[in-house]
């Protein structure tokens, strides 16, 4: 494992196409999941520690933006993965600029808030509800984790299982969580059918709202 770690952080890993796919799904995964715990917790501080809330619009604990925000810093941090604290600059910067953007694009396109740190804690250097240094603190210091743990464990997944094992698992996983994602944002709505939150909501779970 040790060799298999310095190997990648010296961009000497030579890894086939089926294992850079399976690590991509993975990475896909583990970050949406990721990202889903890091809201659920931080939502029931902010909302006094007295009930939790559902995050996401999935039937699954998954959210996308941390996904993508994770394939923007792993391919950023590529060649800078033997100085830490470029990969942290390269996840702040980023995951700020990738933040800000889609946060606004969505707000302008549909109308709606997904969210908003206005009204959020720990909203420190807020700048239109959209980013915070708390947020795009947290991002950086999840690259790390990203780029230090989550991609060097996926690799090593990929070593330890068959070809065939291997690619079952990441690519379901992935296919699973990107079906559920798509049945909300487009099938649910095509054909008038209930999403993930109307049916969380009927049977008592709440989501945070903003408007």
């Amino acid at each position: 494992m040790k060799t298999l770690f310095n190997n990648y952080l010296d961009n000497k890993l030579k890894l086939e196409k089926w294992q850079k796919l399976g690590i991509f799904c993975l990475v896909m995964v583990f970050s949406g999941i990721f990202g889903w715990i890091y809201e659920f917790i931080l939502y029931y501080f902010n909302g006094g520690c007295k009930e939790f809330y559902m995050q996401g619009g999935n039937f699954l604990p998954w959210i996308n933006i941390y996904a993508f925000g994770a394939i923007i810093i792993m391919v950023l941090s590529h060649k800078a993965k033997k100085k830490p604290w470029l990969v942290f600059i390269l996840s702040f910067i980023s995951t700020g600029i990738f933040e800000y953007l889609s946060g606004y694009a969505i707000y302008k396109l549909t109308g709606v808030r997904l969210w908003d740190y206005n009204v959020e804690i720990w909203n420190y250097g807020n700048i239109d509800g959209f980013i915070c240094l708390r947020s795009v603190s947290f991002f950086a210091i999840s690259g790390l984790f990203l780029v230090y743990f989550i991609v060097p464990f996926s690799i090593y997944l990929s070593t330890k299982m068959s070809k065939k094992t291997f690619l079952i698992i990441s690519i379901s996983l992935l296919s699973i969580i990107l079906f559920d994602e798509l049945y909300n944002l487009i099938f649910a709505r095509v054909l008038n059918l209930s999403r993930a939150s109307d049916i969380y909501k009927s049977i008592g779970v709440k989501y945070v709202t903003f408007k």
